[in-house]
């Protein structure tokens, strides 16, 4: 069992064990395994695994559901399930955020950092729908908190390097606790150059300079009561996308909340209520790039306010929650092209027409005892989705192409699931199906001339649009024993009215170049199938090895979904011994044969990279220090994947130094 102990231990800390593994509980009424769990943190930064100052999309798109598109070396686009960010929902804490780009260069993933989080809750489908309507399920990032508890004072000072953008990162985690007060504060700090690719070829417009700043402060009324209070403010400046025409000047985020927790004891054990407001900022422009056609300026701004309550407890063999959750959120953003002749005028337009969204949803789950060894999980929800187009201007515009247009537009959003969970000696089942609805987003809905570099094509968004529906089949089994673990997963989608753009010969494109305009509309269906496979064993004590395979295929009758992951695969051996940890990695992926042209995909090869890494431990007294190093791409490979933006190539092969010192 010892041995086992440690098995568990390393296998969550490899870049692919993010599933959470749990014995059988003694008490049958406790959670079940629902959902995937990236696990980022515990109390302290230098608990986590090697790399540990790598950036959070890294540690995201080490879950076998995730895949991370990248435009250059910062802000990565989450696809959960093979399906763009519109289909999904990626909270904070529980709360809605709202990206201010058009060209997704600010996803929610971006305003947050792995020091200031613990974990990331992946829910699969429409077990992610408590948090809002959703297709491809939810990621929530939750943040530390160190807790009530006997009067500490503890933190950490750390510090990084990385070779092939030359990356600077330095920051401080301090955490105060007390029966009474609570307090976690949070600094990183990262700025890096251009990175360079296998060969050494430099990437140009890939730097980046990030602030972030996360603070979370909590007070005990009494025993049942408590109040917590939390902001973030992140800054990112200066920041290349060598896979778009445009880069950002600055890129912005101020996430504030309070929330009242309280202890009920009754059939109702918990209920816990959150307000929380958010604004964010994205300014594009193209002020670097030395030659385009036109020089152009794309600021976006997105204001968000929001409440969630929810009241969970237990009833002879049901575990219970119920969510009341809403927000209104307003998006604007802007594009003005500056004319090359002083004697012309400079063209302006709104392309998001400052939209107003109102949405409130009830979500309802309970989790049934059957017997010994199985388990039931039944939800149900229900949302009302209003949108209210604000500027004159922007509701003008949209009605050259939709004369009969609303300035409003009402839709009921709807969900249920059913889950079945065996949990039997070595084995662990589910299976399950579900159907969920969507509404378009800001940008498929009322986007006007967004530009799409992969196509290069301009979007209109169709407001005309009905609700995108999916039904869904998943499937899991694992088999665990002290000397080996493997874990098999399938999800398969059905997505009916699939929201898509399709080209509109008939129609003038605005931007230079543009090979045409594409309008957002529905294709009678579309499928998404994704399978994979975790496993792995200990060799000899203290030696562990770990592998993963994924499949995923998305088509819509002959016409193959973009950005659809081809087969991958990977292993990690890594070894213990007291305070040392050593790991040699691998990943890599066949090539990808069933691409997109009409969205402007290009084949991608086959391709295996090599990482390394290792870590000492030093403890003295009631301090430690952390020494951790290493070298990703270690044979220096010029590649690029299917989540390339334009194929831009990888890093190449890129040394890390990262210190931890702990107090």
């Amino acid at each position: 069992m010892k041995r086992f102990s440690k098995f568990a231990f390393v296998f969550i800390l490899v870049p692919f064990s993010v599933y959470a593994q749990q014995e059988t509980p003694i008490d049958s009424l406790k959670q079940v395994q629902l959902s995937s769990v990236v696990i980022v943190g515990q109390q302290h930064v230098a608990n986590k695994k090697v790399k540990v100052l790598s950036s959070l999309d890294s540690y995201l798109e080490s879950n076998s559901a995730i895949n991370m598109i990248k435009r250059g070396a910062y802000a990565w686009e989450p696809l959960l399930n093979g399906m763009a960010t519109e289909r999904s929902v990626v909270t904070i804490d529980g709360m809605r955020i709202y990206g201010a780009c058009t060209d997704k260069m600010d996803p929610v993933t971006s305003y947050v950092e792995i020091t200031n989080l613990s974990r990331a809750n992946i829910h699969s489908g429409q077990s992610g729908a408590a948090t809002g309507a959703t297709i491809a399920g939810s990621v929530d990032l939750v943040r530390r908190q160190s807790g009530f508890g006997n009067k500490a004072f503890r933190g950490s000072i750390f510090s990084g390097i990385e070779t092939s953008n030359l990356q600077k990162i330095a920051g401080s985690a301090l955490q105060y606790s007390s029966e009474k007060i609570f307090t976690d504060v949070d600094i990183t700090y990262r700025d890096a150059n251009n990175y360079k690719a296998g060969g050494g070829k430099e990437v140009l417009y890939s730097q980046f300079t990030k602030y972030n700043l996360s603070a979370i402060s909590g007070y005990k009324i009494d025993p049942h009561q408590q109040l917590t209070a939390s902001i973030i403010y992140d800054r990112a400046l200066n920041v290349g996308y060598p896979a778009l025409p445009m880069d950002v000047s600055l890129a912005k985020a101020l996430i504030t909340s309070v929330q009242y927790d309280r202890h009920l004891g009754t059939v109702a054990d918990d209920w816990q209520t959150k307000l929380y407001y958010n604004e964010v900022a994205h300014i594009m422009d193209d002020t670097k790039r030395p030659i385009v056609p036109i020089r152009m300026d794309m600021p976006g701004w997105t204001k968000t306010a929001g409440y969630y309550s929810k009241l969970s407890g237990k009833l002879s063999h049901h575990t219970w929650t119920a969510n009341l959750s809403g927000h209104y959120n307003k998006s604007v953003a802007e594009m003005t092209m500056f004319s090359n002749d002083p004697n012309e005028k400079d063209m302006f337009m709104l392309t998001w027409p400052g939209l107003q969204t109102l949405y409130n949803g009830l979500f309802l789950e309970d989790k049934f005892h059957i017997n010994e060894h199985w388990d039931a999980l039944f939800t149900l929800g229900s949302a009302l989705h209003y949108n209210y187009v604000e500027s004159n201007f922007g509701y003008e515009s949209l009605k050259i192409f939709y004369p009969q247009m609303q300035r409003s537009k009402a839709r009921w959003l709807k969900n249920v699931a059913i889950k079945m969970n065996c949990n039997k000696q070595k084995w662990q089942l589910s299976f399950g199906t579900g159907y969920g609805e969507r509404a378009p987003s800001v940008a498929e809905g009322y986007g006007f001339y967004l530009f799409n570099s992969a196509d290069k094509y301009d979007y209109m968004g169709n407001p005309h649009m009905v609700n995108e529906k999916s039904l869904e089949f998943n499937a899991s089994a694992s088999f665990t024993t002290p000397m080996f673990f493997i874990k098999a997963q399938t999800d398969y989608f059905r997505i009916f009215n699939y929201i898509i753009g399709i080209s509109r010969p008939d129609y003038i494109p605005m931007t230079i170049g543009a090979n045409g305009i594409k309008i957002y509309g529905q294709l009678p269906a579309a499928t998404i199938f994704n399978a994979s496979v975790l496993f792995g064993s200990p060799i000899a004590d203290g030696l562990q090895w770990t592998g993963k395979m994924i499949y995923r295929k998305g088509s819509s009758g002959n016409l193959n979904l973009p950005q659809i992951q081809p087969f991958g695969y990977g292993a990690t051996l890594i070894y213990q011994y007291q305070k040392y940890i050593a790991e040699i990695g691998m990943d890599g992926a066949l090539a990808q044969t069933k691409y997109s042209p009409a969205f402007g995909e290009t084949p991608a090869r086959a391709y295996t990279v090599f990482n390394i890494a290792v870590a000492k431990q030093f403890d003295f007294a009631k301090q430690k220090l952390v020494l951790k190093a290493g070298a990703e791409n270690l044979l220096d490979r010029y590649y690029s994947t299917f989540a390339d933006w334009n194929r831009v190539p990888r890093m190449g092969r890129n040394v890390f130094v990262n210190v931890v010192y702990g107090f």
